[in-house]
């Protein structure tokens, strides 16, 4: 039994609302699920008194978050980036980790070039 930690969309047209939920994978998205996590609402709610940035709501139970993924449960790629930001998660991509990447890739290709220069 594959489980996944993923977003079920409630919601009006052009007003979605996101309870986050745990789900045997090849269930329908709005299907019945196992247990509900909490909400995610995508639509930026102005900061309190008028300072700051926009925010979007994440209500989240993090213990039982921790629990389903301990358990094994895959999130989703829209749960896993969500999830990140919470700090639950390492996050899938990050710059600093594709600039390291990169830069050892660079670094490994200009070594090979030495070596093919020198095999002449």
């Amino acid at each position: 039994m594959v489980l996944k930690i993923r977003l079920a969309r409630f919601g009006k047209r052009n007003a979605p609302f996101y309870n986050i939920v745990v789900a045997q994978a090849r269930t329908a998205r709005n299907s019945k699920p196992l247990e509900v996590l909490g909400t995610y609402d995508p639509i930026p709610k102005p900061a309190p008194h008028g300072e700051g940035k926009p925010f979007k709501d994440i209500k989240l139970d993090t213990a039982r978050a921790k629990y389903w993924l301990g358990v094994g449960a895959q999130p989703s790629e829209p749960m896993w980036r969500l999830l990140s930001m919470i700090g639950i998660m390492e996050p899938k991509y990050s710059i600093q980790k594709m600039q390291q990447t990169e830069a050892e890739q660079r670094a490994a290709r200009s070594g090979e070039g030495v070596d093919a220069l020198e095999g002449r």
